[in-house]
């Protein structure tokens, strides 16, 4: 697939389509610093082929969508301390910016309505969007993601160690010890050989190498605060789908999620970490099938 433009929001954004533009339409959105790319053909293709018009794209300030050029490039550590400290964090924009991103992509494409599928940031992304628009969205699925409540358990001492010392420039970020922390946050249960993992960072990084981004969408997560009182008037069909072994975004706070989100769903899956590896494709294909149904028909849960 060769990549699109269109303006949505005042952003130009990067966007991908699979299937047949008169099928039911899937949003999928990404997370944090990660490019569209990480959505894996096999399910853009999957489910493509089950009848569903599916569009990926590069959120703002990452990937090939429009760069915030000249927007405040935040440090990782004195966001941390201002955020323990309950001081405001100056932001360059908001997760309700990319949110209402999301709905200028719809506008712009022509959908009044889509399933929404966001993973990790992108699925505090489709929170605010499915909460903030009920009348756009069919569906929401989310993967490994929170409701940004402050009580709940953060990230392994390990995972946080390296970020830390990526942020202040102690580890240089190269092709070993990025595979090495995609391995550390990864899925244990799904395994991805050298060969997959080095083809991914190469592949991300020959494609865009944007760390400001990066660094703006994690202050925009964490100047979002809680999320709880939203999720409590979400009303369209969700799924939560929440790696046991998740140890940058931990099982807490998929369970949580769904506790908050009424009649939402809960998946559990074992050895999935913090990643959507391709042996774990089959098995996230068919959750989200059945959630928003099978054959590009309604579920019984959309009507």
């Amino acid at each position: 697939m060769s990549e699109s433009y269109i303006k949505a929001n005042g952003i130009r954004l990067a966007y991908e389509e699979f299937g047949s533009s008169s099928d039911p339409a899937i949003l999928l959105i990404m997370g944090l610093g990660t490019q569209m790319i990480s959505w894996p053909l096999s399910l853009c293709n999957g489910l493509a082929a089950a009848g569903f018009r599916v569009i990926r794209f590069d959120n703002r300030d990452i990937g090939l969508s429009e760069k915030m050029e000249n927007a405040h490039i935040p440090a990782a550590p004195r966001m941390l301390l201002r955020t323990t400290l309950g001081v405001p964090l100056k932001v360059s924009y908001t997760l309700e910016d990319m949110a209402e991103d999301a709905i200028g992509l719809m506008d712009a494409l022509g959908l009044d309505q889509a399933h929404l599928v966001g993973a990790s940031m992108g699925g505090m992304i489709g929170q605010i969007v499915t909460a903030r628009h009920p009348n756009r969205v069919l569906s929401f699925t989310s993967i490994m993601s929170s409701s940004g409540d402050p009580k709940l358990p953060g990230a392994a001492r390990k995972v946080v160690r390296t970020m830390v010392k990526r942020s202040l420039g102690i580890e240089k970020p190269n092709l070993k010890n990025t595979m090495a922390f995609q391995r550390m946050i990864g899925s244990p249960g799904f395994p991805e050989s050298d060969e997959e993992l080095k083809s991914k960072v190469l592949d991300s990084v020959g494609r865009s190498l944007h760390p400001e981004g990066y660094s703006r969408h994690l202050a925009a997560i964490m100047a979002s605060g809680s999320r709880v009182k939203l999720l409590k008037t979400i009303t369209v069909p969700t799924l939560v789908i929440h790696g046991r072994d998740d140890l940058l975004v931990p099982l807490a706070c998929g369970i949580d999620t769904a506790r908050h989100i009424p009649d939402a769903r809960l998946e559990i899956i074992d050895g999935m970490g913090h990643n959507l590896p391709e042996a774990l494709m089959p098995r996230l294909l068919e959750l989200i099938a059945v959630h928003i149904g099978q054959d590009g028909a309604p579920s019984a849960a959309t009507g």
